[in-house]
């Protein structure tokens, strides 16, 4: 479609006012969402929150309105943002030589955000829609869970600087390394046509040079409802498996099974740690009560990077994105990765 453009329909001040006001709803929302969901299932529903029922009812809620609200922000500033940039000038900005670069820059981010696997498919999507490529998108899309602020200081807490070290770095290499190998298998065929495409008013645009203002907040806005629209029945599946398996962990089976005499513990982990769904600091405790029982070090990081690197109820969400081909890719390349860290560590921590 060749590009038309209408005239303002608003004055300046009032459109500014109405995204001020919107963004204003935005933060006060996404700060209430959790002591609104605490109230809501335990002072009026009377629930637990140390039950399985309990904490799965507020995981559901509190982790579906999170998400919601993520995707909304994000994809709408990131659409904005790309309207002034054009896919092609994206990629070739973070693209190219300047792929390892990029690899190394995305999986930093990943680190100082805070997101559970989850909770880092909005900023995915933005990214890959705004012609950043997959390679650099998923180094972030790896990194973001598995490596995080608050995993780093309780892991130095429980474990010293020598483990803490080794996780952060450990993690940034799978992050970096996978991230590249994917870049190289131009993943980009993987993912669904609709991500790269830019629509206004109902409409797909092949230039956005010379929009307006209200075009391209009226582009954000349509990203956003279309993105809801085709994500929403696996937004719900996803969190869903999520709330129903959080919080239970095989600790007597990994215990018995994942022990130091087992030369496959290490892959045993992380295919138990793949189904469940946590952060790093939800999963911390039971890695210490583990460590306490003689597991070897390796052993267990390689479990907590799989439950924050590879939940199944990511994956789900990851599906209306990606097609089958690049999710199976993805994961492989990411589990290598991490049992091959596992095995490291183990040598090196023995």
């Amino acid at each position: 479609m060749s590009l038309t453009t209408t005239p303002a329909t608003t004055t300046p001040a009032r459109r500014w006012l109405t995204v001020g006001a919107a963004a204003l709803v935005w933060v006060v929302a996404y700060r209430l969402n959790e002591p609104l969901w605490d109230w809501l299932v335990y002072s009026v529903g009377g629930l637990d929150p140390a039950s399985r029922i309990g904490s799965g009812v507020h995981f559901f809620g509190y982790d579906t309105v999170k998400i919601v609200l993520l995707l909304v922000g994000i994809i709408f500033v990131v659409t904005v943002a790309r309207s002034f940039m054009s896919v092609e000038r994206t990629r070739a900005l973070l693209g190219g030589k300047r792929e390892g670069l990029g690899n190394v820059l995305a999986a930093g981010l990943g680190v100082v955000t805070p997101f559970c696997s989850c909770s880092a498919v909005p900023a995915f999507i933005g990214f890959v829609a705004a012609g950043v490529p997959i390679g650099v998108t998923m180094s972030f899309l790896i990194a973001s869970p598995m490596v995080n602020e608050v995993a780093i200081a309780l892991l130095l807490g429980l474990f010293g600087i020598g483990p803490t070290l080794l996780y952060v770095g450990a993690g940034l290499v799978v992050a970096v390394v996978g991230g590249l190998v994917l870049g190289r298998l131009h993943a980009e065929r993987w993912v669904e046509p609709f991500v790269f495409e830019t629509r206004l008013r109902g409409q797909v645009i092949d230039s956005t040079v010379g929009l307006s203002w209200d075009d391209r907040l009226a582009i954000g806005r349509e990203e956003v409802a279309s993105i809801l629209r085709k994500i929403w029945p696996y937004l719900l599946v996803g969190i869903g498996l999520g709330a129903f398996i959080h919080g239970w962990a095989p600790a007597d089976f990994f215990a018995r099974y994942a022990g130091a005499d087992n030369p496959f513990a290490v892959p045993l982990a992380v295919l138990i740690g793949v189904p469940l769904y946590s952060n790093a600091a939800g999963v911390l405790p039971l890695v210490e009560a583990l460590h306490d029982k003689g597991l070897p070090m390796g052993t267990l990081l390689a479990f907590m990077m799989a439950v924050v690197a590879l939940s199944l109820p990511e994956m789900i969400l990851l599906r209306r994105v990606l097609k089958p081909r690049l999710i199976a890719v993805f994961i492989a390349v990411v589990a290598v990765g991490i049992v091959a860290v596992g095995y490291l560590f183990n040598a090196v921590l023995a």
